[in-house]
Order: structure tokens, then C-alpha cells, then sequence
């Protein structure tokens, strides 16, 4: 799942954080929640209106905006 298809972004919302799905979980949240050591499993019973593609969209921005982060210094 490409992580563009699931991010919306609100002003009146978490000030204006990336949320998945319009709700009120910001990608901030999974990638902190899955640095601190929870599983997804774990996070999916926390969550149960997350999905599991919707984790693996959150590393895959993850990923993307170190990349653009090494783009930009070079």
C-alpha cells in the first residue's frame, strides 16, 4: 500500500499531522509505537480500525523521507 493512498492531513486535526484515514493516528504515532518495541500485532489489537497494510505504509514513509533527507544534503 503506497502511504500517500492512506495519509490525509487536516488543519483542525493532531495540528495538521500526517493521520491515516482521516482518523486521529498520525504515522508519528505507528513508527513510535513500533520503535518503542510493540509488535504489529500488538498494535492491531490496540487499534483495531488500523490495518496491517497501513503499518507497512507508515515504514514505507518512513523510509521514503530519509531518503529525500539524503537526497537534500547531498
Amino acid at each position: 500500500m503506497d502511504y500517500q493512498e492512506i495519509t490525509t492531513i487536516e488543519p483542525g486535526k493532531r495540528s495538521g499531522k500526517s493521520c491515516i484515514r482521516g482518523m486521529r493516528i498520525t504515522l508519528y504515532d505507528i513508527l513510535e509505537y513500533l520503535a518503542s518495541g510493540m509488535t504489529e500485532a500488538e498494535i492491531l489489537e490496540d487499534f483495531s480500525e488500523l490495518k496491517l497494510e497501513e503499518i507497512k505504509a507508515c515504514l514505507a514513509f518512513a523510509a521514503d523521507r530519509e531518503k529525500k533527507l539524503f537526497v537534500a544534503s547531498l
